[in-house]
């Protein structure tokens, strides 16, 4: 059975930084589209970011040039690099991936991982 687990989230001051990163574990061949998305209470989750198994990259609006995905495909694992952080980014954020297994293709999500930011 394959997991993403995810790690890095808490609280931080508004203009400060965190980075989550996910990691794969399990048995599968290969881990295409990876991304990070968000849930607030009280509205639908959505996209943050994210990054083709070739490197290429995605973000929503609010968060260009803030934000930062990556991934490291040796080790299983994709990060995003949060910086000038903001209230409004205060939410729990859940990983995703698209992993090819035993079972073909399986769209994966972690447990999430709560980043509050305070003002």
């Amino acid at each position: 059975q394959v997991q993403l687990v995810e790690s890095g989230g808490g609280l931080v001051q508004a203009g400060g930084s965190l980075r989550l990163s996910c990691a794969a574990s399990g048995i599968f061949f290969r881990i295409n589209d990876m991304g990070w998305y968000r849930h607030t209470p009280g509205k639908q989750r959505e996209l943050v970011a994210t990054i083709t198994r070739g490197g290429t990259t995605n973000y929503e609006g609010t968060v260009k040039g803030r934000f930062a995905i990556s991934r490291d495909d040796a080790k299983n694992t994709v990060y995003l690099q949060m910086n000038s952080l903001e209230p409004e980014d205060t939410a729990v954020y859940y990983c995703n991936a698209d992993v090819i297994s035993t079972k073909a293709m399986e769209s994966l999500w972690g447990q999430g991982t709560q980043v509050t930011v305070s003002s």
